[in-house]
């Protein structure tokens, strides 16, 4: 590729000195003349031949084609494009390398198996991903070793983790639970429905139950009579009252992710963060994987995770704060409450403003599953019959 040089001659008449030029056989690629300076084009033996000839007139390189672009361009950016070539190389190794493990399976017990095995057979954090036949043979080989466990085994290779499936056998001879027991009230509430598969029910909607009360009875009664003992089984919901103390600063401020992030290389240098193609978020927050530090130097490595966060900020008083109240409190209770629980009503009991605070204390009534397993065993139903009629004969 030839190289060439686009030239702005600048000074007294640059129409003649391009003339001059011509004159000499130097050759001229193209020529563009204005009112204070004229441009030229040359190739690298015109450019040449001008730079030594003695002049008045300046000579501007304004631009430059074919190979020397390119080299100027090097010499200028090395530092760069080193730096960029050696991060594009580790992001690459980065990439090969398995930096989580995740198990989706409910029991702690299954999960630690199958991270036990994979790393018996070559997976492991921190080392190097295998390959796709690889992967499946490893599968191949926990299902066989753990034939008795494990029903069905999926891994899925999603960037730099592995994501496993994985389906407990469920053995069909488990024995029936024939304990008995009672049903009875794990909390204060007032009875919302309820509903028995086995025992007998001794409560009934909208009655006013105490913590420990008994609402489904294990204890089979005829005529009043005790005859047998059985697992009572059953659903009790109640209303449940709750008070939550909400506590906001009259200046709040929120960071929640927006979903959008990147992994990028890191490098830390006395706490100042250097990252290579940082992107460009606002406001953000770090999640660090760290793979070299010296304890020496404070110098460190790291493969990170920004996630762009969207930063909102409120001005709280006494009369704005009661619909965020509410909400906050909600959030706080449902902490507290099963999967099957719900807020039913609301209130606000009282509002207390102090110097930079806000105090609300939030009224909840919950529908709430109320039942706790009591167990009855060492109940001797023929001591109770017994008992019964000793007082009736007396």
């Amino acid at each position: 590729m030839n190289n060439k040089y686009k030239l702005k001659i600048v000074g007294k008449n640059p129409k003649r000195f391009i003339a001059d030029l011509i004159g000499e056989k130097i050759p001229i690629y193209n020529i563009e003349n204005y009112d204070k300076y004229s441009i030229i084009i040359v190739d690298d033996i015109g450019y040449k031949l001008i730079k030594n000839k003695k002049t008045s007139h300046k000579i501007l390189v304004i631009r430059e084609y074919g190979f020397i672009k390119y080299k100027h361009l090097f010499k200028k950016y090395y530092i760069f494009i080193i730096f960029l070539f050696v991060g594009i190389i580790i992001l690459k190794l980065l990439s090969n390398i398995t930096f989580d493990i995740k198990v989706e399976h409910s029991k702690s017990e299954i999960r630690d198996l199958i991270i036990n095995d994979l790393e018996e057979f070559g997976i492991e954090k921190y080392k190097f991903k295998v390959s796709y036949d690889k992967k499946e043979e490893i599968k191949r080989k926990i299902l066989k070793k753990e034939i008795d466990r494990i029903e069905w085994l999926e891994i899925e290779s999603i960037g730099t983790k592995y994501i496993v499936k994985v389906e407990e056998r469920i053995k069909n001879d488990i024995k029936k639970d024939t304990k008995t027991q009672n049903i009875i009230a794990k909390k204060n509430a007032m009875i919302l429905s309820i509903y028995a598969t086995h025992g007998e029910v001794v409560k009934k909607k909208y009655d006013y139950v105490k913590k420990g009360d008994v609402l489904i009875s294990g204890i089979i009664t005829r005529d009043e009579k005790p005859m047998k003992k059985v697992k009572a089984e059953g659903s009790v919901f109640g209303e449940v009252w709750y008070k939550v103390n909400i506590d906001l600063p009259k200046n709040y401020e929120t960071r929640l992710p927006t979903g959008r992030k990147k992994k990028r290389l890191e490098f830390r240098v006395f706490n100042k963060s250097i990252f290579l193609f940082p992107p460009n978020y606002k406001n953000y927050r770090l999640v660090r994987t760290n793979l070299l530090n010296n304890q020496i130097i404070p110098i460190s490595i790291n493969y990170t995770t920004i996630e762009e966060t969207n930063v909102t900020s409120k001005k709280y008083n006494i009369n704005n704060i009661t619909k965020d109240a509410i909400k906050i409190g909600k959030t706080k209770l449902k902490q507290k409450l099963g999967k099957k629980d719900t807020i039913i009503d609301k209130k606000v009991l009282k509002k207390n403003e102090k110097k930079s605070r806000i105090e609300v204390e939030v009224f909840y009534k919950v529908k709430e599953d109320i039942t706790e397993e009591e167990s009855i065993e060492d109940i001797d139903i023929e001591k109770i019959t017994e008992g019964e009629s000793d007082e009736s004969n007396g």
